[in-house]
This record gives C-alpha cells, sequence and structure tokens, in this order.
C-alpha cells in the first residue's frame, strides 16, 4: 500500500479553479508515484476564504460551506478518475445550523465517507463555533482498513486505542498546527499511537499562509510516515518525512504484514499485552452519522 502525504502551500487566490488547479497537481503528482492513498491536511479549504466577496472582503469561516458542493464535486471527480483513495483533507460543513470539521475519504467509485473531528481545540469552539462530533468509524479499503483522526484527535489516546479495537491498521492523522509548540504535540502523540496500538500514522500539515484569514496566518507544518519502534522498521520510527514548512509530497510503502508480525513476535507486543483485566477496550456508544 502506498501512500502520498501533500504538505499544501496555502496562498491566497482568486477563484475555486486556482484552488482546483492547485490541488489537481498535488494529485497529478502522486499518480506520478502509483500512490494508493492520498492525503491532504486539515483547514485546507480555508485557502477559499481569500477568494473574498464581490467587495474584496475575505471572507469569515461561516461562508465556508457555500464552497462544499464545489469541493465534493471537484474531489469525488479526482477520485473516480484517477481511481485512487483520496483523503481530501477536512472541509467545514454545515448541518442542522452548526459547523463541523469533517475529513472526507473520497472512494475510486465514487463514495464518499465522513469522519467529523471529535475534540475540539479552544480556538475551534470560541473563535470559529465548530461542534465536536459524535462518532468514530473505521473505513475497510481493498488496501486496508483505515480510521482519518484530524490534529487534536491524535492526543487522546483513547481514541486511537479505539480505531485500533475496530479494526483500523492505518491512522491517517490530518493536521493545521500554526507554530512549532503545536506541530510537535501532533508529532510525539502520532509516535506514542504507534507504539501503544502498533499501527502505521500516516500525517500531514499545511504550510504557507492566508494573510487575510484570521487564525490560518501563520503555519508550521510536515508530513510523515510514522512506524511502530520495533526492528522490522527504521530505529527512529520515521519511514519517511518531509522538509519543515516546505510545499512537498512525500511519499512510502505500507507493508500490514509487518505490523502483524509485530504484533505477535516484536521485541514488545504492546497490543497483545494490554491489561484487560484492569482496564477494558472502549467501544464507540454512537451509532455513525453522515454529514454529507
Amino acid at each position: 500500500m502506498r501512500v502520498s502525504a501533500v504538505q499544501y502551500h496555502l496562498q491566497s487566490i482568486s477563484s475555486f479553479e486556482q484552488f482546483a488547479n492547485q490541488v489537481e497537481h498535488y494529485i497529478k503528482t502522486s499518480l506520478e508515484y502509483e500512490s494508493d492513498f492520498i492525503l491532504f491536511p486539515e483547514f485546507f479549504t480555508t485557502q477559499l476564504l481569500s477568494i473574498g466577496d464581490d467587495h474584496g472582503r475575505p471572507l469569515p469561516i461561516q461562508e465556508l460551506p457555500r464552497f462544499t458542493d464545489g469541493y465534493l464535486k471537484l474531489f469525488t471527480y479526482l477520485a473516480t478518475k484517477t481511481r485512487k483513495h483520496i483523503i481530501g483533507g477536512t472541509h467545514i460543513i454545515r448541518k442542522d445550523e452548526k459547523l463541523y470539521n469533517v475529513a472526507h475519504l473520497f472512494h475510486p467509485d465514487g463514495k464518499v465517507s465522513t469522519q467529523p473531528k471529535l475534540h475540539m481545540t479552544p480556538t475551534e469552539i470560541k473563535e470559529w463555533k465548530i461542534t465536536p462530533g459524535e462518532n468514530l468509524e473505521v473505513f475497510k479499503t481493498e488496501k486496508g482498513t483505515i480510521a482519518m483522526l484530524t490534529c487534536y484527535d491524535i492526543e487522546f489516546p483513547e481514541i486511537v486505542r479505539m480505531a485500533k479495537s475496530m479494526g483500523a491498521d492505518i491512522i491517517f492523522s490530518l493536521s493545521c498546527t500554526d507554530d512549532r509548540q503545536a506541530f510537535y504535540r501532533v508529532r510525539y502523540t502520532s509516535h506514542a499511537r504507534t507504539i501503544e496500538n502498533q499501527v502505521y500514522v500516516v500525517t500531514t500539515g499545511t504550510v504557507g499562509s492566508l494573510p487575510t484569514i484570521d487564525f490560518m496566518r501563520s503555519n508550521y507544518g510536515q508530513a510523515a510516515v510514522i512506524t511502530p519502534n520495533d526492528i522490522p522498521f527504521p530505529p527512529k520510527g520515521i519511514l519517511v518525512e518531509g522538509e519543515i514548512n516546505q510545499e512537498m509530497i512525500v511519499t512510502a510503502d505500507l507493508n500490514l504484514e509487518l505490523l502483524y508480525q509485530v504484533r505477535e513476535h516484536g521485541s514488545v507486543t504492546t497490543w497483545r499485552d494490554r491489561r484487560l483485566d484492569l482496564y477494558p477496550d472502549l467501544k464507540p456508544n454512537k451509532q455513525p452519522s453522515i454529514l454529507v
């Protein structure tokens, strides 16, 4: 299973067509590497807010759902045309007058799966009034079973443990961080989650800036493919990583058989050695809800 993660360069644009052209550029590049999954970061569609209104003023976050139809049409077309799985970052959608930050998986057959972000940061709550999701799903594909957890979500060990107990072998972690402290919170906890659950984590973030958009003026990002720390994998648990804050794509091959081997015969077997007599596995207590 080959994965590519996009360090998406945020810059001001004047039309949806410019956004679409930038997206298609990254996807065409990933196709040159014959990637099976292509990952975009959290909040990358905030770039659309820089298009502005009829008076040239930047749009507020509450206006981002007006681009939902175009976003869905664009990524569905690209996924079906290329026959690839595309995780189209996150996009703000509106449902029942509430805003949600939602990751989208676009399947090669045209199906769209969604996973709302489950844990909200103070800025998302206070400044953008975003509502947390209420369910966790995993997604079975012909290449493997995955979960999509957005930025702050990866900092909570319980939710990743739950995803693994539901069958996920790969966690795609979409992020958007504005400084080094925030970036390394996501990065270090991603490493911890691979060790605790013996899974892969594929992560990426936004780079560049949107000077006219509040809370998107600064971005600090890097893509990486992170493994458990055991002998079959690189010593630092990093298959590949990008150059920090540079526009680029990183690509790596994920060998699921190695995960199965280390879970049974690794130097440590953290998943098998859980003390379920002391703490039970967590299970989702909500039914999945479709937000698109």
